[in-house]
């Protein structure tokens, strides 16, 4: 893949997830983001799971792929979620972004 090619492919790959953050935004509007994270995530394994499965041929090659799957899925979410984190510290320092204000409630 040269440069071009992938550069769309990112730019694909962050509209889709944000087509998934502007429903879960909206969701937010009516219940706590904490739900909408919960039902998120939820929503991610079982789809992750979906994607695990439908590449098997069958059963037992489903289930010889568990524990590799387990832990690719594992380990993006924690890259992914430890970047974002850092990506969020922005929010408690530029003043000017208050994008997300509303979603980061301080009881």
């Amino acid at each position: 893949m040269d440069e071009a090619e992938k550069k769309a492919q990112d730019k694909e790959f962050y509209t889709l997830a944000d087509k998934f953050i502007d429903v879960a935004n909206t969701e937010c509007e009516n219940k706590e983001p904490s739900f909408v994270g919960s039902s998120m995530l939820f929503a991610t394994a079982r789809f992750s799971a979906f994607v695990v499965a439908s590449q098997a041929q069958d059963k037992e090659s489903y289930e010889a792929e568990l524990e590799r799957a387990t832990e690719f899925f594992t380990g993006e979410f924690d890259r992914m979620l430890k970047q974002n984190m850092e990506d969020y510290k922005t929010a408690f320092t530029q003043q000017d972004e208050a994008r997300y204000e509303h979603l980061m409630k301080k009881d």
